[in-house]
């Protein structure tokens, strides 16, 4: 019996090893300095940081009409899909998910700005996918990077955090209209429950992230959820697990309407999508990657075809699905942070993201001033790209700046875009700098502008 024991025991010795084994030469762990378990932890520490999406994308478009079961059921189908994608055939450790700001783009600017139908608008979601990966996969992507003016794309950053911040601030009563003709809002309750718990949570959240807490975001969110849950009536326990329904009268899945999004009207929306993503996501690629460590020696990303196209891809999974545009997580920096190197970092968030599918309930118990804090403060961050503006060249900078500050007042992100793009061609021209503007920049402003001119834009 002893020696069918020690036999047992030595079978299963050399299966966990081969297993080990084959984990680590299909994503070369030890290759990168690193190990399983270093791998499954940085995973975990990923998907806590970045599982605030669950809540917070649903909430979002929930406000535009979307079914937030339905949402619910998307936004981790959608991070499942992308982060297995990126960790499985690019084999790097980045979490790919509904990106905030795009999902605010899609909500605010798209179904409720322009009066979209949800069909419609997950058909734009679509087909900016398949532009994006469109223009990855043939160079262009890089093309743009290059020859595109960084003013408009970091002033498309800070405007879009700017809106997510007065979305977030306006959906807890922080802010409200005002009540004075002439001026567009006010201060609103500042000693309602929502208002006190949403700047509470900010400081909370500010506070943890400055510590590097793993999950910081989640964990402000969790606890004024359970503050709630005893202290305010409106939230009620409705259960923990439940199936997904991938197929009930509410389901997103298969709904979208590419042909209505192939109307003029909705083509500048998609071209817009697309540019904001290609700036945004492209960007936070590069910064996860060199945290890792993962460049070439030309500075170049490791697999870095196989990563944009990972995240563009995953974007027209999202239209398919009934969810927001997809991009890597700026939050897998805190997955690099705890040593993640390697793809099994992105397929353990991948893998419980699918196990996220079953605790639905979960997201009922979460009020408002829950996920505002979390809103606000994506929202601040994404203002920081004011550092990244080069003030020497004032007409590329304040260019940014007026395409930031009109996507605000106009609550339309083509808007704000159109205006900088025309503001900086005819900057340059005054000022004599016409040699620093290239075709691409010159043929986007006239099309914008021909655009608005011509009355088709809502």
């Amino acid at each position: 019996m002893t020696d069918n024991n020690t036999v047992g025991n030595e079978s299963l010795e050399k299966n966990k090893l081969a297993s080990k084994r084959t984990l680590d030469n299909y994503f070369e762990i030890t290759e990168r300095g690193s190990t399983v378990r270093q791998e499954v932890i940085a995973g975990v520490t990923t998907f806590m940081a970045m599982v605030y999406s669950v809540i917070v994308v649903p909430s979002m478009l929930g406000i535009a009409g979307f079914d937030p079961g339905a949402v619910f059921i998307a936004t981790c189908l959608i991070a499942a899909f992308g982060s297995l994608l990126m960790g499985l055939w690019a084999k790097l450790p980045m979490a790919i998910g509904c990106a905030i700001s795009l999902t605010a783009f899609l909500a605010f600017s798209l179904v409720l700005g322009q009066g979209v139908s949800i069909p419609v608008a997950l058909g734009a979601v679509f087909l900016m996918g398949v532009v994006f990966t469109g223009i990855t996969v043939t160079g262009i992507r890089q093309w743009i990077l290059t020859n595109l003016p960084f003013g408009i794309a970091h002033g498309t950053g800070i405007g879009i955090g700017l809106f997510l911040l007065l979305i977030a601030a306006n959906s807890v009563g922080l802010v409200m209209k005002n009540p004075h003709e002439g001026l567009p809002i006010a201060l609103g309750d500042i000693t309602s429950l929502s208002v006190l718990m949403s700047v509470i949570g900010l400081g909370a959240i500010l506070g943890l992230e400055k510590l590097r807490v793993p999950g910081g975001i989640l964990l402000v969110i969790v606890t004024i959820s359970i503050f709630g849950l005893i202290f305010d009536p409106s939230v009620v326990y409705q259960g923990l697990f439940a199936m997904p329904d991938f197929g009930g009268e509410n389901s997103l899945i298969g709904t979208m309407d590419v042909m209505g999004a192939l109307n003029p009207m909705i083509l500048p929306t998609v071209f817009a999508l697309v540019m904001t993503a290609i700036f945004d996501a492209t960007g936070t690629i590069r910064a996860v990657a060199g945290q890792a460590n993962l460049l070439d020696k030309n500075g170049q990303i490791i697999n870095g075809g196989k990563a944009l196209t990972s995240d563009s891809v995953s974007s027209i999974f999202a239209g398919m699905v009934g969810g927001a545009p997809a991009a890597v997580y700026i939050e897998s920096a805190a997955g690099t942070a705890a040593g993640g190197k390697t793809g099994l970092t992105a397929t353990v968030v991948g893998v419980l993201f699918i196990c996220m599918l079953f605790l639905a309930p979960l997201s009922y118990l979460v009020p408002a001033y829950a996920t505002a804090p979390a809103l606000m403060y994506v929202g601040l961050l994404m203002m920081s790209n004011v550092s990244k503006l080069d003030l020497k060249d004032s007409v590329d900078a304040l260019s940014g700046l007026m395409c930031a500050v009109f996507i605000v007042l106009t609550s339309n992100i083509v808007t704000g875009i159109m205006l900088g793009f025309s503001v900086l061609v005819i900057g340059r021209v005054i000022s004599g700098e016409w040699k620093k503007l290239n075709l691409g920049t010159v043929l986007i402003a006239i099309t914008l502008v021909a655009f608005y001119l011509g009355g088709w834009a809502i």
